[in-house]
């Protein structure tokens, strides 16, 4: 899993719908997700610090979290199925946790309204993310690449023989 931070809010050129745009912490793959209207409008109230003035879905859910003991250990956005992203809400009351069914977009505004992280599965990311910065991808994939072409049969064995001195 990688933990991602909400980077912003975008509209798709086309048609015009929003899309959440996920970042992962080093700033190298970004993940879009398309979302409703709604849920666009209760994450940038988020990000731009405007409280309702009285309590939204998401602010009524956040407030039973904390009524009944809960918090919202963390958010894991874990498949996509035919265009489809699919996330948990992963729920602590005490020693219990429970995953909870969420649209992404749900769960990414009461993560914000919690300040509680949110991570995407790597399969997820293979899938729908784009790179960021392709300059330090590119980069990172020549030094892998020049560092395989150095490696050396001999470079195994003494590997081996440390390990080996390391259990005695």
């Amino acid at each position: 899993m990688v933990e991602m931070k909400v980077a912003g809010i975008a509209l798709d050129a086309v048609n015009r719908t929003p899309i959440i745009l996920l970042k992962d912490t080093a700033e190298r793959r970004a993940l879009p997700i398309y979302i409703g209207q709604d849920q666009a409008k209760a994450i940038v109230n988020v990000l731009e610090n405007q409280p309702p003035p009285r309590p939204l879905t998401h602010d009524l859910l956040v407030n039973l979290l904390e009524a009944w003991g809960m918090t919202l250990e963390r958010v894991v956005v874990h498949s996509l199925q035919d265009s489809t992203f699919y996330a948990v809400m992963v729920v602590r009351q005490g020693e219990v946790l429970k995953e909870i069914d969420s649209r992404p977009s749900d769960a990414i505004a009461i993560a914000l309204r919690t300040g509680s992280p949110i991570w995407v599965m790597e399969e997820v990311i293979a899938d729908a993310s784009f790179p960021v910065d392709r300059e330090a991808d590119e980069a990172e994939q020549r030094a892998f690449r020049e560092f395989v072409a150095r490696l050396r049969p001999e470079d195994f064995e003494e590997h081996r023989c440390r390990s080996d001195e390391a259990e005695s």
